[in-house]
């Protein structure tokens, strides 16, 4: 069955069903009740409910088994609903005699670390427990609703690793169109394709309407079939009761639109039912199918982006996270200074490079164990996609596993070990492959032996599953000290293996090695090769030659759109010299404002207990960490800094509070504390990921932050904010079927405490649902909550 719905969704259209939550709320699931407990309790009514979608159409059928993992439920339990739900999902396509069957896998309910509290291992293991239990009923994993790229890996890497059933995934976008973490469509093309993900697309969170936009992105860069899967429009309340804006009508004429303009997976989820998909299988049925072809566009990408190697520009990959001739670099990587490795990861950022290479290998450490720590730290500061340097295996699988997007791998080359050792992993995890044209006869003295190599390299790859599109060919710039030749082969090999189709990548400061002025050689060979067709270059981002060679070449190519580029360089460029050679920062330390805004923890803490030897604490807070934390939040909010970079600054402020209240226990003094803001997810959501964000950030503003947890009853949160006497509240709901229990909580709140004002938020939630039930404030998200709660605060103490 499994290469069946593999051959179908690639030659025909193919249907999904619609919501289950919605039409069991209907059927009289209790506020509160898991969901999945009805495959055992009321196997009739979810076993309906499969057959009624299959008759409208549906062919691919979801297991009732989406919320249903380790964290919530016990073993036996877990066991006993996964079953009965694939069971049911199995006895309906057999009772219908046609369709498949999909393991339906949801979010965990936890944010991995390190923002969240979950390690990356064990979200593996939550997921491979319900693929164990499920995988043999299903045709297909369909893992879905997931609102975090590493969570997402973590359950493909489950999914891959346990069974050998197709996988589908599908994620939520807001409408600025990026995950809640910031990953955009082509970031999780490039991530998912790169895991081998069958099928990729967009479910939940947004109706039809909404996700149009986003469909061009998909279409240009996804080489598989595409699944729309979306809500019954959005949420509103008609009498009391929740329902959504669109009808089966609206919601097929938008589904036509979405599959003629490239989508060839549909179905819907929350609110869509029967009627919603039996329409949209009428008005599409008959359409042409838009063909599934390889994209052959290039891409890496890290937890928010994704870059292309196109050709309209030269992608530059920061080399100072390399010890080679770097006696400081050296000197931390052997008194384990991650501080200095990560500051200089992110000092290359801002000098404008689009990716890092990271190679810690040194003969005294232990590179495998050091590899994965920088490559988990650095994607924890910086957004920047990596390239993963180093001739360890180990310490390539190990990087590579935990690495939060896709990644380039240096390197292979065309020697059968190196191959069988490295392209295994690139098959498993995904990754842009640099492979040097050198085999076991050295490195050949001209283009056409260098051209050879890669099409040995190509060929072998093929047989991995590796296409040329994932490969990048380094024809090895050698020093023109030692070789007079060096420099005009390297460069001829450049032009040949482009004209041959290859991507080319240089290390180019090489070429320099034994000569003085290194920096004008490099900037002239940059230049060159760029001409030549060369489409990376790993360079020396804080080089004056080679920034005025790439800006420069750009210009002059019309890679530049109206010189913009040239002229904020050059603009720049006049105000502050550039230095070639710089280093991160001489002693590795950097002020309190810039650590808390880059999110370096150990930075913050260490200068805020250096700056409490001179400083007040009020003056450290109010001029240095609020200052900070607007700063970022400000970038949240204008969407130039996305999520994890907001909770990583929030850690480092909570560093430097956490000196702070040290400072004042032992010195006797009380630090005063904002208002009170008690916090819970409502009864009957098990999910907390949204509320602890928003703790977390109005703790590091100051706020008296009361968590409650989550699944609290209304009454509990009543009680609470009335002994606390406290002026907020903020309630959280992310499940569709909870979203009563916030207007009954809110409708409590109103008789039993009228002076408190309360924000709701959520992905289920609307600023209009909001309104009607009676809240004071929609947070769409923590930021626009911790203003709310600053508001709320001056008008009280305006008042008293």
């Amino acid at each position: 069955m499994s290469n069946t719905i593999i051959e179908k969704i690639k030659s025909e259209r193919t249907y999904f069903d619609g919501g289950m939550g919605t039409l069991l709320q209907e059927a009289g699931l209790p506020l509160g009740e898991l969901p999945e407990r009805w495959n055992v309790t009321h196997p009739d009514i979810v076993l309906g409910i499969h057959e009624n979608y299959l008759r409208a159409g549906a062919q691919i059928i979801k297991s009732n088994t989406f919320g249903a993992n380790p964290l919530k439920y016990g073993e036996r339990e877990l066991s006993e609903v996964i079953t009965a739900g694939m069971n049911l999902a199995r006895k309906a396509v057999n009772n219908r005699k046609g369709g498949y069957v999909a393991l339906d896998i949801g979010p965990c309910g936890k944010l991995l670390k390190p923002y969240g509290d979950l390690d990356f291992e064990d979200a593996v293991n939550v997921f491979k427990t319900v693929v164990d239990i499920g995988k043999e009923y299903a045709d297909c994993i369909l893992i879905e609703t997931m609102n975090d790229s590493y969570e997402t890996k973590a359950a493909v890497l489950a999914a891959k690793e346990n069974s050998g059933l197709p996988v589908f995934v599908t994620n939520v976008y807001g409408e600025d169109g990026k995950l809640m973490t910031g990953a955009t469509p082509a970031a999780m093309i490039a991530l998912l394709e790169g895991l081998g993900v069958d099928a990729i697309g967009m479910n939940c969170s947004l109706g039809a309407k909404q996700m149009l936009p986003l469909l061009p992105a998909f279409v240009k860069y996804a080489s598989v079939p595409i699944i729309i899967n979306p809500n019954a429009g959005l949420p509103k309340d008609t009498m009391g009761k929740l329902s959504y804006d669109v009808d089966a009508e609206e919601f097929s004429d938008l589904m036509r639109e979405i599959a003629v303009s490239g989508a060839n997976i549909l179905g819907g989820c929350c609110g869509t039912t029967p009627e919603y998909i039996r329409k949209t299988v009428e008005k599409t049925k008959d359409l042409p199918m838009s063909p599934v072809k390889d994209k052959n566009i290039t891409l890496i990408s890290s937890y928010t982006h994704a870059v292309e190697f196109s050709g309209k520009k030269t992608v530059r990959i920061g080399e100072r996270i390399n010890p080679t001739g770097k006696k400081r670099f050296k000197q931390a990587l052997r008194e384990h200074d991650t501080d200095y490795i990560l500051k200089e990861g992110l000092s290359q950022q801002e000098s404008g490079a689009d990716a890092l290479d990271v190679n810690v290998g040194l003969p005294e450490i232990d590179e495998a164990a050091l590899l994965k720590e920088i490559t988990r730290e650095l994607q924890g500061v910086c957004d920047l996609p990596l390239q993963l340097d180093t001739t360890d295996i180990s310490a390539l699988s190990g990087a590579l596993r935990i690495y939060n997007g896709k990644a380039m791998i240096n390197s292979v080359n065309g020697k059968k070990e190196s191959m069988n050792a490295v392209f295994p992993l690139v098959k498993k995890y995904g990754g842009l492959t640099v492979a040097l044209t050198l085999d076991e006869n050295g490195i050949p003295d001209t283009p056409e032996k260098r051209l050879e190599i890669a099409r040995k390299i190509e060929k072998e790859a093929k047989k991995y599953g590796i296409g040329r599109k994932n490969l990048i060919f380094d024809p090895l710039a050698m020093a023109v000290s030692s070789d007079k030749k060096a420099g005009q082969v390297t460069l001829d090999s450049v032009r040949l293996l482009n004209e041959n189709g290859y991507l080319t990548i240089l290390g180019v400061s090489n070429i320099s090695f034994g000569l003085p002025c290194r920096d004008v050689i490099n900037g002239v060979f940059f230049g060159v090769a760029m001409e030549n067709g060369l489409n990376a270059a790993i360079m020396n981002l804080y080089s004056a030659e080679m920034n005025n060679a790439f800006y420069a070449f750009n210009a002059l190519k019309n890679r530049d759109e109206n010189c913009l580029d040239y002229i904020s360089y050059a603009t720049e460029k006049s105000q502050s010299p550039s230095v070639p050679d710089a280093p991160a920062q001489g002693d590795g330390t950097c002020s309190l404002h810039r650590a808390i805004i880059k999110g370096l923890k150990k930075q913050a803490g260490d200068k805020t207990a250096a700056d409490l030897k001179q400083k007040d604490p009020l003056e450290i807070i109010n001029k240095d960490i609020i200052p900070a934390l607007d700063e970022v939040g400000k970038g949240f909010e204008a969407k130039t800094v996305f999520l994890p970079q907001l909770l990583m600054s929030a850690e480092a402020a909570k560093s430097a509070f956490e000196k702070i209240k040290q400072y004042y226990a032992e010195s006797g003094a009380n630090r005063e504390k904002r208002s009170k803001f008690v916090i819970a997810t409502v009864y009957g959501d098990i999910h907390d990921i949204g509320k602890n964000i928003v703790k977390v950030i109005l703790e590091n503003y100051g706020f008296d932050v009361i968590d409650l947890g989550k699944d609290v009853p209304p009454e509990s949160i009543v009680k609470a904010v009335v002994k606390e006497h406290s002026p907020m509240v903020g309630l959280s709901a992310l499940m569709t079927t909870t979203v009563p229990s916030m207007a009954q909580t809110v409708k409590l709140l109103r008789k039993e405490a009228p002076w408190c004002k309360i924000v709701v938020g959520g992905a289920v939630m609307t600023r209009q649902y909001a309104e009607k039930i009676g809240a004071d404030k929609y947070a769409k998200d923590a930021m626009e909550a911790v203003r709310y709660a600053e508001k709320i605060e001056r008008e009280l103490n305006a008042w008293f």
